[in-house]
């Protein structure tokens, strides 16, 4: 017991503090964008928001799930779309690409891979953002830069302090919520044990795409690691494991869950997010699409 608790400390310690840099560059970026330019920054975002999804599903295939933590802040800020965010979300890759270089898997499957999650995050986020749009404006809560600095009483409006000590705070309780939260998952997917999650998600064709993205909803990286393995050992079809990467957004929706106070729309995000990677998990195998 005591190995598992240390395994687990150890594990989420370092996954945690290579969080650090993406976290705090996010919310230094935010407070500049409160203290300095707010109005320009506003009328800018505006005007380029729909290309929102082009960028979060090309930054969000870069293996490092620092980028939807990221996302998610900047989502809480009002500073990006909801189908940037699902972009980013649907897009991260997490631990499938190093897991995939050390078994020697083919650049060719590599590329078609991310070229796929690229596709379908795109795609999803644009269709997101059209149909808020296009259903009520009031749909979206209204969010705000400064909603974050209120619920973490960062001390933002103390121009003594600076934009720096904002955003060290900010960093600082964001970093312990995940840490936390993070051990206590990791505790758990090591206590029910990687083989019990397998038998889990294989052996059936269609449930199976359903029951890997419930897995893929799992913020922890050993959630894609799971997926990545089963699927290189032939326990997963291409669609089960697709289902599975696309929900898994990393700690972004712990983050997505901390930062964002309307928790309502919270959960209309992670359902969006879950259906979608289950939906296209179930046309890839529909199709027959091997990577």
């Amino acid at each position: 017991m005591n190995g598992l608790f240390i395994d687990s400390l150890l594990d989420t310690i370092k996954d945690t503090v290579t969080l650090i840099p993406f976290l705090f560059l996010t919310y230094l970026v935010m407070e500049w964008l409160e203290r300095k330019t707010e109005d320009q920054s506003v009328a800018l975002l505006s005007r380029i928001g729909n290309s929102g999804p082009v960028i979060g599903s090309a930054v969000g295939i870069i293996p490092q799930c620092g980028f939807s933590a990221a996302a998610a802040s900047l989502y809480s800020g009002g500073v990006i779309s909801t189908g940037t965010l699902l972009a980013v979300f649907l897009s991260t890759s997490d631990e499938m690409v190093p897991i995939f270089i050390s078994s020697a898997v083919s650049p060719g499957t590599i590329g078609r891979l991310l070229i796929a999650k690229f596709i379908i995050a795109l795609i999803t986020g644009v269709t997101a953002d059209m149909t808020i749009r296009l259903i009520n404006y009031t749909f979206r809560t209204h969010k705000h830069i400064h909603d974050l600095c209120e619920q973490d009483a960062c001390g933002c409006e103390d121009e003594e302090g600076g934009i720096v000590r904002s955003a060290v705070i900010h960093t600082a309780k964001i970093t312990a919520f995940i840490f936390c939260i993070s051990l206590i998952i990791s505790l758990l997917v090591e206590s029910i044990g990687k083989d019990a999650l397998a038998s889990f998600m294989t052996g059936i064709p269609v449930l199976g795409v359903f029951l890997s993205g419930l897995i893929g909803l799992i913020p922890n990286c050993a959630a894609s690691v799971i997926i990545t393995q089963l699927y290189l050992e032939g326990l997963l079809t291409a669609g089960q494991m697709m289902a599975g990467l696309l929900v898994g957004a990393g700690v972004g929706v712990i983050v997505l869950i901390r930062t964002n106070r309307h928790q309502a729309e919270n959960l209309r995000v992670i359902s969006v997010l879950y259906l979608a990677g289950a939906a296209w998990g179930l046309l890839i195998d529909l199709l027959g699409i091997t990577f």
